[in-house]
């Protein structure tokens, strides 16, 4: 985590710290019904802005074409 000017606040803990942090609120806000639920749709442009963010870092995974081909056959599946 890079270093702030203050020593003080949410950004300046550690991560695992803010993972807590935020894992509460996020359990709260769905006990409360207040969490935002995702539509497909909306789930789908996320997934694909990820996808497209993993592909300019070198990060996203590289499918030969069997694997592409096996993964396209789960697509709809649950």
């Amino acid at each position: 985590m890079a270093q702030n000017s203050s020593n003080r606040g949410f950004a300046a803990m550690d991560a695992a710290k803010q993972r807590e942090i935020a894992s509460m609120g996020g359990k709260a806000a769905h006990q409360k019904g207040s969490a935002h639920e995702f539509t497909s749709q909306e789930a789908r442009l996320a997934g694909q802005k990820g996808g497209q963010a993993a592909h300019r870092k070198g990060t996203a995974h590289q499918f030969d074409s069997q694997s592409a081909r096996e993964a396209g056959r789960k697509g709809g599946q649950h």
